[in-house]
């Protein structure tokens, strides 16, 4: 039933196009009611809590492939040019190896800054002159921001070859790729939950006078 429920929500999700989990949860089911009606009858039937977290809808005018790992992973790849093995070779890259980028350029400022900081200290006892390890962080740099994107990795079914060196190959480029992988994100709220739950705990030890009781 539960299995039943997630499919239902997914056709929904893919038909109707809402922006937001909220979106998505207000619109109705086939069966009567809305998304969020149907859950909450569920949660109280089965005793299990239920919530609808997170979804992806991909449009493309190209090729869009798709690979499942089990009922573990699944994972969207849309592609410009190319054709639909390729497609479904880098869906099923994407699942193994877990980019997090499409590319460099995508890489947010922020987080180059702070591997090119990180980098340097660990270069900085290397006893070089500054124009060598000012070359040796640039180059490592690129070495583990490529490692982050999905056209640096080396391709999971030939290590040999990069997939952007693939892309290449077939004059096709990725558009998109989306990865959701069961569980993912709970880890962080469950850490914010044990946070919370220590503030408040460390909060109701103290007297209104701010002294420990």
């Amino acid at each position: 039933e539960f299995a039943a429920f997630a499919a239902a929500v997914a056709k929904v999700a893919l038909e109707r196009k809402p922006a937001d989990v909220q979106g998505l949860l207000a619109l109705p089911l086939p069966t009567g009611g809305t998304i969020d009606d149907k859950r909450r009858e569920m949660v109280a039937r089965i005793g299990e809590n239920i919530s609808v977290r997170r979804f992806v809808r991909v449009d493309a005018e190209g090729t869009l492939a798709h690979y499942l790992h089990g009922t573990r992973i699944g994972t969207l790849v849309a592609i410009e040019g190319g054709n639909a093995d390729l497609a479904r070779d880098l869906a099923m890259h994407v699942a193994a190896s877990n980019p997090r980028y499409n590319s460099t350029a995508d890489i947010p400022a922020d987080i180059v800054t702070k591997e090119r900081s990180f980098l340097t200290e660990q270069a900085a006892g290397e006893n070089k002159p500054a124009e060598i390890i000012a070359k040796m962080v640039e180059g490592r740099l690129r070495k583990s921001l490529g490692e982050l994107t999905l056209a640096g990795q080396p391709f999971v079914k030939d290590p040999d070859t990069s997939v952007e060196k693939l892309l290449k190959g077939a004059n096709a480029r990725v558009i998109r790729f989306e990865r959701l992988e069961v569980g993912a994100g709970i880890e962080k709220k469950q850490d914010d939950f044990v946070a919370e739950v220590m503030a408040q705990a460390q909060a109701s030890a103290r007297k209104p006078d701010g002294t420990a009781h």
